[in-house]
This record gives C-alpha cells, structure tokens and sequence, in this order.
C-alpha cells in the first residue's frame, strides 16, 4: 500500500517510539502545520514524515534526502504569537519513499510503510546491549558530553526495547540510520552493542589520557 505523505527532512534520525521537538519557523512548515490541524485547527495527533537530510540544509530547500524514514505523530503543538509553532512528535512506523514529489508547498512523497518484523532476539542479548549502552552514557556523563541520562527506562515490550535502546545510543547520525534501516531486532541490538562499544573504547582511552 502506498501512501502520499507530508515530509520534515531534518540533520537527525527520529527512530520509533523516541520523541522529537521541533521549532517550525519556515513558512513551507507551518502551512504543513495548519494543513494537518485544518482551519484555526490544531496539528496535535497529525501525521509527518522525518527523513534525514544527506545533504544541503534543513533551512531553505533543495536537500537530498535518505528514501526510509520514521512516520511521526504530533504529540504536542504550541502556536506561538508570531506565527511559529512548538511542537513534539512521537516516531511511529517506518517508511520506504517509493516517489519522491514536487516540495509544493512542503515536502511530500508517496511511501510505502514497512511491516514491524516478529521479535527474533533474546533476553540475554536484550539486557547485555542494555547494559553496554548505559556503560556508554555513563563514559559520555564522565567525559562532559550530552548524551540521554543513563538512568533511562525501557518498554517490557521487547521490539519497543530494541528501540528505545536505538534512540539512546550516542551514535552518529549516519549510524543511527543504519540502525533505522536494519529489518532484523537481533541485528539491530547486535548493532547497538557494537557501536557503543567503540563509542566507549575511544571516550575510556580519552578519561585514562586526561587522568
């Protein structure tokens, strides 16, 4: 089934169940804002599409784009006095752009959603790359970087686990879109473990150096 769907192309990777803020201040977005919310309407529980930007910038215009992306909620919207808009969405699906159209007045593309695959992971797996990814957070805090707080919670669900584990490592961007990009859970934790594990190695090596 495909679908025609309204696209916020941005420098981040929104992955499912992780939530975005985002300030609209170009007007191409806030007509997007006032399309989903209907006349004098709110956008709150309006749907987007977030695709990361490969190239160009999120301000203006004629950027190129990754084709799978994350099919997002509007959870929260505040209008503020000028015009501008304050909002927050909440990664649902993800999504495979099949054509992309003419960015009249925003954005938009014509995308085929992509089936959530059955739980192929373990317990076991699930709480190691649990425990690497705090490990990292924790060398993140120490080093004075910005990172999620190591004491996040995670879903009982295991697939919405596997995510939340996805949004919280301090990856790359480029790495958290292979993480979006992969279809298998076990792979994806698999994934997690090993880049945070390289994102530890190099911050321990850095904490020993400046001891």
């Amino acid at each position: 089934m495909v679908n025609r769907l309204a696209l916020f192309p941005l420098g981040t990777v929104l992955v499912p169940t992780a939530v975005l803020p985002l300030h609209v201040f170009e007007p191409r977005y806030r007509r997007l804002m006032a399309d989903l919310g209907g006349p004098g309407g709110s956008p709150e529980g309006g749907e987007l599409g977030i695709v990361l930007i490969t190239r160009g910038s999120e301000v203006g215009g004629g950027e190129s784009r990754e084709a799978v992306g994350t099919c997002a909620r509007v959870a929260e919207a505040t209008r503020l006095a000028d015009g501008r808009w304050l909002i927050a969405v909440v990664g649902e699906g993800r999504f495979q752009v099949t054509t992309w159209l003419p960015d009249d007045p925003y954005p938009l593309a014509e995308v085929r959603p992509l089936d959530e695959p059955p739980w192929d992971g373990d317990p076991g797996l699930l709480a190691d790359t649990e425990r690497r990814v705090r490990r990292c957070l924790a060398l993140v805090a120490e080093s004075g970087g910005s990172a999620a707080p190591v004491t996040f919670g995670l879903d009982a669900e295991p697939r919405r686990a596997t995510w939340q584990l996805s949004a919280v490592a301090p990856v790359s961007v480029v790495d958290r879109q292979q993480l979006l990009e992969t279809e298998s859970h076990r792979c994806r934790l698999v994934r997690v473990a090993q880049m945070v594990d390289e994102v530890s190695e190099l911050l321990a090596l850095r904490l020993g150096e400046a001891q």
